[in-house]
């Protein structure tokens, strides 16, 4: 049974408790998923209950009170020396974790997305009962945030082409559900169209180039950097970011990028451009604002856009090592 509010404040023990006695509050998008968060729900509270921990469920049915839930649950934690806990997909992540970032608490994470790059890449499991327990017994591991125009981001930050590669990806999963293949197909029918192509000038390093591109992509995601075989994710570990771009190229050149990606190929071609950088400023001539999505939400946002590392870590907790051992 979830812990109530009341019960958790009789019972705290104050600030300075272990990491393994701060009580829960955990932010659960119910429009995660698969659908099955009555049994999410109940397979959370009996790991945690049968531990003996303290804990609250907030439920979030609603995407638009998710900000306002992560809020609520901060000033939980704070009150009672606790871990904010998000239990979603990435996106859900992503924004509860802007809410815990400048705060220093402790952050759990339990994954239920399509393809839950942020939890896979710290080893965390997919599994939710697996996943809970190991926040049982978690250690700390700082983990690094990007930033674009002020808006954090865990996995990538983008405009272009791909921001619309997301959308029509959404669409195709709410017609056919949500899956890898269906995500492919998306992609594929999306670079089946003419696309614009944008002339930006970009800024970092002490240095400024003009570039005529149809996307560029940020990276903070060394699972994804791995998977697409770039192999720059060591970056990642000196406080820096990744960008991933191109030069204008044609349907069946995008088609081979696509290909290249899935076969973790992508950092061998030769129409693909990496680059590190810590902070990086993206002019875009006359437009004032321009489509971007962070960790796969779409926004409109100003121009320029600044992309750089957050100067604050996630205090993002981590199965500990014998933990890791037992659920590999």
């Amino acid at each position: 049974m979830t812990a109530s509010s009341d019960t958790i404040a009789a019972t705290a023990t104050g600030a300075g408790q272990a990491l393994e006695d701060k009580p829960f509050f955990i932010v659960l998008n119910t429009g995660s998923g698969h659908g099955d968060n009555d049994e999410t729900s109940r397979t959370i509270s009996a790991v945690l209950t049968a531990a003996g921990r303290r804990f609250e469920l907030m439920p979030v049915e609603d995407s638009s009170t998710l900000i306002e839930t992560a809020r609520r649950a901060v000033k939980l934690a704070r009150e009672h020396d606790g871990i904010v806990v998000a239990s979603g997909g990435d996106g859900t992540l992503n924004a509860v974790s802007s809410v815990v970032l400048d705060t220093g608490l402790p952050f759990g994470i339990l994954p239920r997305g399509t393809f839950n790059y942020v939890g896979r890449a710290h080893g965390i499991p997919q599994d939710t009962e697996a996943a809970t327990r190991c926040l049982l017994q978690a250690r700390i591991k700082q983990a690094q945030v990007g930033l674009l125009n002020g808006r954090s981001f865990l996995v990538n930050a983008s405009f272009g082409l791909y921001p619309t590669l997301l959308e029509d990806r959404e669409a195709y999963k709410q017609r056919y559900g949500r899956s890898r293949w269906v995500a492919l197909w998306s992609a594929m029918m999306t670079l089946a169209h003419a696309h614009r192509q944008l002339k930006v000038q970009i800024e970092y390093g002490g240095e400024r180039r003009t570039l005529k591109t149809p996307t560029i992509v940020v990276d903070n995601n060394p699972l994804q950097l791995r998977q697409m075989g770039i192999g720059q994710e060591e970056e990642l570990e000196h406080d820096h970011l990744v960008a991933i771009t191109s030069p204008p190229v044609g349907t069946l050149a995008l088609y081979g990028i696509l290909v290249r990606g899935l076969l973790s190929r992508l950092g061998a071609a030769d129409n693909v451009i990496t680059f590190a950088f810590n902070r990086m400023t993206v002019h875009l001539g006359n437009r004032k604002r321009i489509k971007v999505a962070t960790d796969g939400e779409i926004f409109q946002a100003d121009a320029p856009l600044i992309f750089e590392v957050s100067p604050h870590k996630l205090q993002l907790l981590v199965p500990r090592e014998e933990m890791a051992e037992e659920i590999r």
